[in-house]
């Protein structure tokens, strides 16, 4: 499960702009406007010296509610956020930079932004200006107002006053509003004519509105699953808001339930007509991550950053592309840049995971300590430094991490998975399993079937490669039980045929070929691996071999699952055995070992020695051989004894 290390960033959907619109919208006729001359000329005043630029940020403080309506409140706070967001030009400081600069001043994360909170969280932050909007009632008339206040003087900045002749029209009121206040902050006059859209596009429900708003607050305060009922009842409200269905989609991607995610997904992709630009970009890609089209995903990432260049969404999430291909070094360039921009928990997991899959363990461990030095935290930050531990072989701070999450749902599954995978390493078969028993009755707890498949699978596979085929088809056939989604029926493949079991792989391979016919990382690395796979079961070298050319320049990648384990060349090794090259097949096999980062703890680390001393041992090198299988039995010193595996090396190691 060491995929896991590449945590995709779609969220929250805060900041962003809904239909991407030709020209500036005209103001409607029921919405009258005051003070617009006097922002045109306070802007013309300072014209030699614009309020703001490209490089400043500004602080969203709440929204003043003074009409004792309460469908106003969350609601118009996040409707001002979609129409700044929209903006390439406008900043808004972000809600964890909020919650650092409130935890630093000693205030709760939930403490109301006011104008005063608003202005000393500025002044903390080296941000420009604070933004505060009110909104009152007379005689049934709506006076919503808005106005930029430099936090180093509290000068007022610029001033935006409009009124709106009833509830109705409020939103197209304050979207006319925010149009002109980017105006007037500086932005340019082609930049709001591409990315500049009314928030009642985005959604007319004032009620959907507010529930999405609570949603993306109770998400950042409590985590995802409290969430999403609020984001299905703004999606009851109303079911063509195509945020709550973006948002959605990354928060079942986070539960590790792919399936339900792409349902979301695609519902999103279907409105992405009615988003504007950076939305739009937002929702295709994680479309296309949904399925699998890693070409399109790839242009997508790059249009984003060149449209929004100080976006760290795309540099990320294009990472995680070059991640899945194995193309390292380009994953560890936009992950970089990903964490210069914006220094959140999750940038830090990947520029951590990808140190460790390219073994630079020390840098890895110096990002990790400078995370936790900032206060930053979460279980994709532990499952790294549980995998460095292990790969540095640090025992006790493994087990610090499992004591971390034992009893967190939704974390607790995922260790004792990792667990699992480390008893197994040692030869503790029968440990292992009893672990991934109770990772996968923990998924269940946490409502997660499609995750406990994922842990039952990996256990299957592992059965597999220990030689225990019977068990490995039985754990397949109960993960497919719980789940049937692509990472499960992807494993599932693969397990069958390295079980012996082609007629029930052939089946799966062809399900998935039907179901996910753009998934370019099935068709370069998972396919071509399960059919060698089915092949070398069958006794074909050359075949399985032939196969495996395809798989060559992306078996260094994730592949787009939950796990990789360098399988290919694995696989390879053991066809170019069967074929009796046993020179070509060792180094294959060295692969691993020279990877250690990306192979971590799963069963096939320790095993490539035992096809080490089976190679060695074919080319006549007795040495190298004994080497081999000595290092072998060391980590397997203590294993079950019943083991095939470990009887088959040691009968061939007696044999030296």
């Amino acid at each position: 499960m060491k995929a896991h290390l590449f945590p995709r960033l779609y969220f929250p959907f805060l900041l962003g702009a809904l239909i991407l619109a030709s020209a500036t919208p005209s103001v409607p006729a029921q919405i009258q406007s005051f003070g617009a001359n006097a922002s045109t000329a306070k802007r013309d005043e300072a014209a030699s010296v614009l309020p703001l630029t490209e490089n400043d940020t500004i602080v969203l403080a709440d929204f003043d509610n003074k009409t004792g309506e309460t469908v106003f409140d969350d609601a118009l706070k996040q409707a001002l956020a979609l129409a700044l967001g929209q903006s390439p030009f406008i900043n808004v400081l972000s809600e964890r930079k909020v919650s650092e600069a409130l935890r630093m001043m000693g205030r709760p994360a939930n403490e109301p932004m006011t104008p005063g909170v608003g202005r000393e969280i500025c002044l903390r932050t080296g941000s420009k200006a604070v933004l505060g909007s009110s909104i009152t009632n007379s005689r049934g008339h709506y006076l919503v107002e808005l106005s930029a206040v430099a936090c180093a003087n509290g000068d007022t900045l610029v001033k935006e006053r409009v009124e709106a002749a009833n509830k109705e029209v409020v939103l197209k009121t304050l979207s006319q509003a925010a149009s002109r206040l980017r105006s007037s902050l500086g932005e340019s006059i082609q930049s709001l004519q591409a990315f500049n859209v009314p928030v009642d596009a985005i959604t007319p429900s004032m009620e959907a509105l507010k529930n999405y708003s609570i949603a993306i607050a109770v998400r950042r305060e409590k985590g995802d699953t409290p969430s999403i009922p609020f984001l299905k009842r703004a999606l009851e409200l109303d079911p063509n808001f195509a945020l709550p269905y973006a948002e959605l989609t990354a928060i079942y991607r986070n539960l590790r339930e792919p399936s339900v995610a792409l349902e979301y997904a695609r519902k999103a992709f279907e409105l992405r007509d009615r988003v504007s630009e950076r939305e739009k970009l937002k929702i295709t890609g994680i479309y296309l991550l949904a399925t699998g089209d890693l070409e399109k995903e790839i242009q997508n990432y790059e249009l984003w950053q060149k449209k929004y260049p100080r976006d760290f969404v795309p540099y990320n999430n294009l990472g995680n592309d070059y991640a899945g291909m194995g193309l390292l070094d380009r994953s560890l360039a936009e992950y970089s840049q990903a964490l210069r921009l914006m220094p959140s928990s999750l940038s830090y997991v990947n520029v951590v995971g990808m140190d460790i899959s390219m073994n630079r363990f020390d840098a890895a461990a110096a990002a990790l300590d400078e995370a936790f030095a900032n206060k930053l935290d979460g279980a994709y930050l532990r499952q790294n430094l549980y995998w460095l531990s292990f790969l540095r072989s640090n025992a006790a701070k493994m087990q610090e991490q499992i004591t971390w999450a034992s009893g967190k749902p939704g974390d607790e599954d995922a260790f004792l998975s990792m667990e699992s995978d480390t008893e197994s390493y040692y030869g503790h078969v029968l440990k292992a399993q009893d672990l991934t028993q109770r990772a996968v009755e923990s998924a269940v707890r946490a409502g997660s079937k499609e995750t406990a498949a994922l842990w039952q699978v990996n256990a299957a596979l592992k059965q597999a490669e220990v030689g225990n085929r019977s068990s490995a088809r039985e754990q397949t056939t109960s993960a497919l039980a719980l789940s049937t989604g692509r990472q499960v029926t992807v494993i599932a493949a693969l397990t069958l045929a390295r079980a012996g079991d082609r007629p029930r792989a052939e089946t799966l391979v062809k399900d998935l070929k039907k179901d996910y016919p753009t998934d370019t990382l099935l068709k370069l690395y998972w396919l071509p691996t399960i059919n060698a796979a089915m092949e070398l079961s069958d006794g074909n070298a050359s075949q399985a071999l032939k196969e495996l050319e395809i798989a060559a320049p992306y078996e260094l990648g994730s592949a787009g699952t939950f796990i990789s384990y360098l399988y290919p060349a694995y696989v390879r090794g053991q066809g170019y055995l069967l074929a009796h090259k046993p020179e070509a097949a060792a180094m294959e096999f060295q692969k691993l070992l020279d990877h250690s980062g990306i192979v971590a703890n799963f069963v096939t680390a320790a095993l490539v020695h035992r096809q080490l001393g089976l190679a060695y041992a074919m080319a006549g090198d007795t040495a190298k051989a004994k080497a081999a299988y000595q290092e072998f039995l060391k980590l397997w010193k203590d294993a079950d004894a019943e083991i095939p595996v470990l009887k088959q090396a040691k009968a061939e190691y007696s044999k030296l």
